[in-house]
């Protein structure tokens, strides 16, 4: 079965800014690690990934450097002071909702 789309959208801003708090990472790199983290129920697509990484730069969320790896230049991505502060309300708002979630369906 398929996820909503939009589900999925609502929570990227967490999920990239949670890989980031892991370790720096360039584009497909996240795309691959959200993929099998979540066994193929986020398969985002570079054209979605980069206006969203873009759209966290622009708001000071994200830095951004560029680094040679095995004759390649990657554009790296790390998560900065206020990215982690917003990693955590997302965290705990996340923790929030799907209690409330489940608390409904298991009423159910």
């Amino acid at each position: 079965m398929a996820i909503d789309k939009t589900l999925v959208s609502g929570s990227m801003t967490m999920l990239l800014l949670k890989l980031l708090s892991e370790q720096d990472m360039y584009g497909y790199e996240m795309i691959d690690t959200l993929r099998q983290r979540s066994q193929n129920v986020f398969e985002l697509k570079a054209g979605t990934l980069y206006p969203l990484l873009h759209s966290l730069e622009d708001k000071g969320l994200l830095g951004v450097y560029e680094k040679e790896v095995l004759g390649k230049t990657r554009k790296y991505y790390s998560i900065t002071r206020e990215g982690k502060h917003l990693l955590k309300n997302k965290e705990e708002e996340w923790k929030k909702y799907s209690n409330a979630v489940a608390s409904v369906l298991a009423l159910a």
